[in-house]
């Protein structure tokens, strides 16, 4: 799996979790991911040019995978509880001082075009010696 964007967060272990638009059901509509499952953490794997290397970072373990919108961590939340879980997330994915309404912003809105209360696939794991 890629995580080009958080690299840095990678390396130092702090980044825990990722959300993915797909990464649910194959065109079988079989799961992809279960907990349990080991990932390897990489570089960059799609967009390499000609002869650049896959750059593998660690291996990691899934220890939750389940479908969320992404407003849950976007909205002006009303509750301190709410607001509390959207800040964790944000960090847990690698960018601690980001905004949460900024992340989705940056990452979802803009990058992929997708509406701020878009599905996507949250996926939480551990690293591996």
């Amino acid at each position: 799996m890629s995580v080009s964007m958080t690299t840095d967060a990678v390396y130092r272990r702090a980044k825990t979790v990722t959300r993915r638009t797909g990464w649910w059901l194959d065109k079988r509509g079989r799961r992809l991911l279960s907990p349990g499952d080991r990932l390897t953490l990489c570089e960059k794997v799609q967009g390499r040019k000609p002869g650049e290397p896959l750059v593998r970072i660690c291996e990691v373990e899934v220890v939750s995978i389940r479908r969320e919108s992404l407003h849950d961590i976007d909205v002006d939340h009303s509750t301190h509880d709410a607001s509390d879980y959207a800040a964790a997330e944000v960090a847990a994915e690698g960018f601690p001082r980001m905004n949460p309404s900024d992340f989705v912003t940056r990452f979802f809105a803009d990058a992929q075009g997708l509406p701020r209360d878009a599905e996507v696939t949250r996926i939480e794991w551990r690293y591996l010696p």
